[in-house]
């Protein structure tokens, strides 16, 4: 009989760490997704989680280019009459810089179930003290700035 699908007792995960130190918010986003879905590897297949665990660091010091800081927006609304809330990027870096680095990874995930699965293996830090030491975290140089 044939197996139609691949078990997942046998994917090996790997735990990855990135400082994003001076990295640039869009290209280094684009990289962790890839390695979230599980894109770097001959294993991938777009239905099926094969992806590894990513640990950034440093997100406070994430750089955006041009002029993005004070044109760009973030909106979010509670359901609420009057709930919208519209943040710049400028207050996102200062107050919340883990909400502005998940926001940019989710956004080029899949939007269903499988990515809601994905988008758990990242862990977020402002700084440099992270809680994963126990697994070993491999760190990851990015070939972009």
């Amino acid at each position: 009989m044939r197996q139609t699908r691949m078990a997942f007792d046998n994917i090996e995960r790997k735990w990855y760490l990135v400082d994003a130190k001076d990295l640039v918010l869009g290209r280094m986003s684009t990289e962790i997704a890839s390695i979230l879905r599980g894109k770097n590897k001959a294993s991938f297949t777009p239905h099926e989680d094969h992806g590894d665990f990513v640990i950034i660091i440093n997100s406070k010091d994430v750089k955006l280019t041009g002029n993005k800081l004070n044109d760009k927006f973030y909106y979010n609304h509670s359901g609420y009459p009057g709930g919208l809330r519209k943040r710049s990027a400028k207050t996102m870096i200062e107050k919340y810089p883990n909400e502005l680095v998940y926001k940019s990874i989710w956004g080029m995930l899949p939007h269903n179930k499988l990515g809601r699965k994905q988008i758990k293996k990242l862990f977020l830090y402002a700084d440099e003290n992270h809680k994963h030491s126990a697994q070993k975290p491999e760190k990851l140089e990015l070939k972009i700035k």
